[in-house]
């Protein structure tokens, strides 16, 4: 993937472990928090506020290959790979910022849903196109790293 959505957190004391290390749980925080400005970045922060617009987790998997540390600022790469009828398969790559090495990679399948009685909905035209189009370029920085 080319220049996908980057979302940039500094990790937190409270987020490590015993080993000094971010606690695995919190990896799926950081996907959710992620996938969140994803949708904002989309264009979709106002359909997201006011329900027009939700989703549901159906599966997350996340496969680790090195760990992050507190006050290590971290890179979210997002992008979309699969949409389905009602469902869509969210990307999300982790590096220490500046570095190539993915640290950790998360594959998150979500449904569209109706917000009140949250039974499936199909993807309407325009949220299948923001998917498919992903927000290329646009970056969310969070951990306040410097400007040059």
């Amino acid at each position: 993937m080319t220049d996908p959505f980057r979302y940039y957190l500094r990790v937190r004391y409270g987020e490590c472990d015993a080993q000094r290390v971010v606690f695995n749980p919190r990896w799926a925080d950081y996907v959710d928090i992620g996938s969140v400005e994803y949708f904002h970045a989309l264009g979709f922060g106002e359909a997201l506020a006011s329900g027009t617009f939700d989703y549901q987790l159906v599966k997350l998997t996340l496969e680790w290959k090195a760990p992050a540390r507190f006050d290590q600022v971290i890179e979210l790469s997002i992008y979309t790979t699969l949409l389905g009828n009602t469902s869509f398969t969210v990307v999300t790559e982790f590096r220490i910022a500046g570095l190539e090495q993915v640290i950790c990679k998360a594959e998150t399948i979500y449904v569209n849903v109706d917000s009140k009685t949250l039974t499936k909905l199909p993807l309407s035209p325009e949220v299948r196109t923001a998917l498919e189009s992903g927000a290329h370029g646009k970056i969310v920085d969070h951990a306040g790293r410097p400007t040059a």
